[in-house]
């Protein structure tokens, strides 16, 4: 085991695994003792029904449910403010969230703000959450962001134009609900955003500076599965067998990095997406090759061990070799699932790089990515990106 001495922590929340397993939120909510919660979801949801049938779950459990659907991709500060007032007028007591990342990360804003008060911004950073939340489950729709298993949550301050991370114990989920069938009504586009979320987290804990023999083994598995089986996922889209497979890649890849936290890919996307309201997922495929082609030195051991878990043949090849295969190889998956086009295709421009590269400098992610840039090594990598 690779440095043995060195502290680990590894924090997990409850999770219920399985087929049909969202029907549980009702048993669930009551064994916390829960009478009046909010369900945070949101419009797209809502129209597929799997909100619907939460709350029934809910209702037949004896426990109000106070639906709040008011969340947009990459959650805002005002949403969350607004989710407190609803949490507050209605009397909640614990919150429910069903959705992909931008309504469990809403969730889990609401529920720092209803135990700790003022905004949520003022909770940025690494373990900046002294209180405990509400009791919170996670419902995942989506099979990627893997909020409902990490201590991690993503917020978009709207007036500074950028993307907060709070980091914290305080943010994991009392319970996860993972039910690969609510990823079922994903459309190609989100299943592709997602699934590509999903394999930039499980490389970046991979590669992490936190990482450990805790987080390795997930991080490696997940990028297997998720090579094995997204492609299936979108080309049949009812294939509960590739669907499955892509949410335990999506919990795996979360486990990996709640634990080792990410790096430059994220830290970057996240500077888009504060400034452009890009699609996360996205701003990930565009980025994760040049990342990639930078942070190689780095870990040459480490990215290698990745190539082959994606199935390229590296046996007896160069650093070199090995690097230029891996990034010509992560551009072809991200075509072959649908990602074309560039940064550019998102609306970004050079002249935005320099705001672009500060922001992300500053980002928590930032902090363990194997490779530490400057703000022109960033603004060099969007470049690439563009």
């Amino acid at each position: 085991m690779e440095n043995f001495r060195a502290l680990r922590k590894y924090v997990v929340p409850e999770i219920i695994y399985g087929v049909d397993s969202h029907r549980l939120a009702g048993q669930y909510a009551g064994r916390l003792g829960l009478s009046t919660v909010l369900v945070v979801s949101d419009p797209g949801v809502e129209s597929v029904g799997w909100l619907g049938r939460v709350l029934d779950s809910l209702l037949a459990a004896g426990i109000v449910g106070v639906p709040f659907v008011a969340v947009t991709s990459n959650p805002k500060d005002y949403e969350i403010m607004a989710g407190v007032e609803q949490y507050r007028g209605a009397g909640c007591d614990g919150i429910v969230a069903v959705g992909g990342g931008s309504p469990m990360d809403c969730a889990k804003g609401i529920g720092i703000v209803c135990s700790n008060g003022g905004h949520i911004l003022d909770y940025e950073g690494v373990d900046q959450v002294p209180q405990p939340m509400p009791p919170l489950i996670c419902i995942p729709s989506t099979a990627g962001s893997a909020a409902d298993v990490s201590q991690f949550a993503i917020i978009t301050d709207t007036e500074g134009q950028r993307k907060i991370a709070i980091v914290s114990k305080s943010v994991v989920p009392d319970l996860a609900l993972i039910d690969p069938m609510l990823t079922t009504t994903m459309d190609r586009n989100l299943t592709a955003r997602t699934g590509m979320d999903a394999l930039t987290h499980a490389i970046e804990a991979y590669v992490s500076n936190a990482s450990s023999p805790f987080t390795d083994i997930h991080a490696l598995q997940a990028v297997r599965s998720v090579a094995f089986h997204l492609l299936a996922a979108i080309d049949d889209p009812k294939s509960i067998a590739a669907r499955n497979g892509m949410m335990f890649a999506s919990t795996q890849a979360g486990l990996a990095f709640s634990n080792a936290s990410l790096g430059a890919v994220h830290a970057m996307a996240h500077s888009l997406g504060g400034l452009l309201d890009s699609p996360h997922g996205d701003c990930n495929a565009f980025l994760l090759e040049h990342v990639i082609a930078y942070n190689y030195v780095s870990s040459p051991v480490r990215y290698r061990e990745i190539g082959q878990a994606l199935g390229f043949d590296l046996h007896g090849c160069t650093d070199g070799v090995v690097c230029e295969a891996l990034v010509e190889g992560i551009g072809r998956f991200r075509s072959a699932v649908g990602i074309r086009g560039s940064l550019a295709s998102q609306g970004v421009k050079p002249e935005q790089f320099s705001l672009l590269a500060e922001k992300a400098l500053l980002d928590a992610c930032m902090v363990t990515n194997p490779r530490r840039p400057t703000v022109k090594e960033i603004e060099a990598i969007y470049a690439a990106a563009l």
